[in-house]
């Protein structure tokens, strides 16, 4: 997608994008492109209504000195507030110009987490010129020398098109982690849903990451496939990532939103969803067939029926995998009560079955809510969409 940069005739203030992976929850948020470059994914509400753009290098530089300059004035006050035996801060003694209130606020919430990552929005920061991300990323380290991360979404179209050469660069300058949408190995997945990229693409780009030194996050989606696909999904899936071994294969299982065109698919029946109980089997046949690699498997995100299905491979492998039968072996009225508490926050883990108070609430919600065998998968959607 061509980059619209007409709405940069001049500098508008401190930005920040919409997203950010969950695992960024604590991080400085600095803007360098505006939405996706792609912005074609059929299962993707983000990002639909909006043109990218680059932003210019000197915008994203006044960005950083802004939350700097706060950061300073921050610190300052926390020093003058501890020599006075105060626990605590008062921000009234700050000046803060009005045009700068988003740049004080996120350093303000960024000192109170500990101020130790950074995290380059939006989509597909690496689509920038690599002299151009390296001059930001120095910047960053000049003005935070005591960052322990830098991080981005990235592309495998992308990371696969920057020479070995300029990724190193990039990644000596201080982006230390890549978030890579890997969503499915297999290419009638990808092609379904309009990815853009195939696994080939997806192998070569993790290949190439990891050859550069970054730690590597790739994203998984179970349910992409829908039903017909889904052995097909979790077999591609894990033989991509069996010859990347990324640090962390993070699970984000599928819901499809209204604003999307898989929603579309769905609605008029050419894409069948799976279930909680088909999406614990594709889950299941995943990670069986993950092997030979290192990964940390995380399941970190709210629209995962499985919180406790993370751990090291191959250490933890087997207790994934009883996590996975315990619930595909429970009988469906005690699968239904699982899915409905945790789908209503009330479980988070399979165990939580165990705690009577939660199961009577989830009981009591499935008799207000009317949630019936009949019913579950279409109540289970509706829940879910609440959360995208």
């Amino acid at each position: 997608m061509k980059s619209d940069n007409s709405i940069d005739s001049e500098y508008k203030g401190f930005e920040q994008g919409p997203i950010r992976p969950p695992s960024e929850a604590y991080s400085l948020l600095i803007r360098i492109t505006r939405n996706c470059p792609w912005n074609r994914c059929s299962f993707c509400p983000v990002y639909k209504e909006s043109k990218f753009s680059i932003r210019p290098v000197e915008y994203v530089i006044k960005d950083i000195d802004t939350v700097r300059k706060y950061v300073t004035n921050l610190l300052q006050l926390a020093d003058e507030a501890r020599q006075k035996g105060k626990k605590e801060i008062s921000t009234a003694d700050i000046y803060v110009d009005p045009n700068e209130s988003r740049a004080f606020n996120a350093a303000y919430y960024w000192l109170a987490a500990g101020m130790k990552s950074i995290f380059l929005q939006d989509a597909n920061s690496l689509i920038i010129k690599p002299s151009d991300l390296i001059k930001i990323l120095v910047h960053l380290k000049e003005c935070f020398p005591w960052t322990e991360r830098i991080t981005s979404y990235a592309r495998s179209h992308t990371v696969a098109r920057i020479s070995d050469e300029d990724l190193l660069a990039i990644r000596i300058a201080g982006l230390n982690r890549i978030h890579i949408g890997l969503e499915s190995g297999s290419d009638k997945v990808l092609e379904m849903v309009k990815k853009g990229v195939t696994k080939e693409t997806h192998i070569k780009a993790g290949q190439k990451a990891k050859k550069a030194g970054f730690e590597l996050s790739e994203y998984v989606m179970p349910g992409l496939g829908g039903v017909s696909l889904s052995e097909e999904h979790a077999l591609e899936t894990a033989g991509a990532l069996n010859q990347i071994n990324p640090d962390f294969i993070r699970l984000r299982s599928l819901t499809i939103p209204e604003n999307t065109g898989l929603y579309d698919d769905y609605t008029t029946g050419r894409f069948e969803k799976a279930n909680d109980l088909v999406m614990a089997k594709e889950i299941l046949l995943f990670i069986e067939n993950l092997n030979n690699i290192t990964s940390y498997i995380k399941s970190d995100h709210i629209l995962n029926l499985f919180e406790d299905v993370e751990g090291k491979l191959p250490e933890d492998k087997e207790k994934m995998l009883n996590i996975l039968r315990t619930f595909i072996d429970m009988r469906p009225q005690e699968q239904l009560k699982y899915r409905v508490g945790r789908r209503l926050g009330i479980f988070s883990r399979l165990n939580d079955m165990n705690n009577s108070q939660k199961l009577a609430k989830v009981e009591n919600a499935c008799i207000s809510l009317g949630i019936t065998p009949e019913n579950v998968d279409r109540n289970i959607d509706e829940l879910m969409r609440r959360f995208v």
